[in-house]
């Protein structure tokens, strides 16, 4: 009798398993971009005028399929995807091998320097994007650009939207790209 059943069916239960304990750790599941959602991206991405050489990074990065999208639409940047989830980041990195402009880190983006970037890509969930408004705030320079698949930034103020997918819309930011209320009153 062979235990390659018996060892398909464990590590089938430990990918499953080590899924749901990173959606909980984080609230966010890991989803893929559809093609159309990267085309939107990338069209944003394409009007915020970034440098050829710009580095574009990924929050989150799931099974790679934005990243592989980037590397392909922007040849001559460097796209990078970090992924806190082991095996969407393993695919990840078979989807990328063979492109030389694509680097994957496995680990928690909250703690990725994200100074160096021209540009930033995520497909979160709402409640994690005031976190990650915070850090952005912390960590990015003045003007860069941001790009989020289906959930806003609340409290900022897109400067271009697409919609090409049901799920959402695809906004671009320059941040900060706050946007200040005055109550009359004060």
């Amino acid at each position: 009798m062979t235990l390659l059943p018996y060892a398909a069916v464990v590590l089938t239960l430990l990918a499953g398993l080590s899924l749901v304990i990173f959606t909980a750790l984080t609230g966010v599941p890991t989803l893929s971009s559809r093609g159309v959602e990267a085309a939107d991206v990338i069209a944003l991405l394409k009007h915020a005028k970034l440098a050829r050489s710009a580095v574009i990074i990924d929050l989150g990065s799931g099974w790679g399929a934005l990243v592989v999208a980037l590397a392909r639409a922007f040849p001559e940047a460097t796209i990078e995807g970090i992924e806190i989830s082991l095996l969407p980041y393993l695919i990840s990195r078979l989807r990328a091998s063979g492109l030389p402009n694509v680097r994957l880190r496995w680990g928690n983006f909250h703690r990725s320097h994200l100074r160096g970037a021209h540009a930033i890509v995520c497909y979160l969930m709402p409640s994690v994007m005031p976190g990650v408004g915070d850090l952005l705030d912390r960590h990015l320079k003045w003007g860069t650009a941001v790009v989020s698949n289906t959930f806003l930034f609340r409290g900022r103020k897109a400067s271009a939207v697409r919609r090409g997918s049901r799920r959402g819309l695809v906004s671009l930011y320059f941040w900060p790209a706050r946007y200040w209320v005055v109550d009359e009153y004060e």
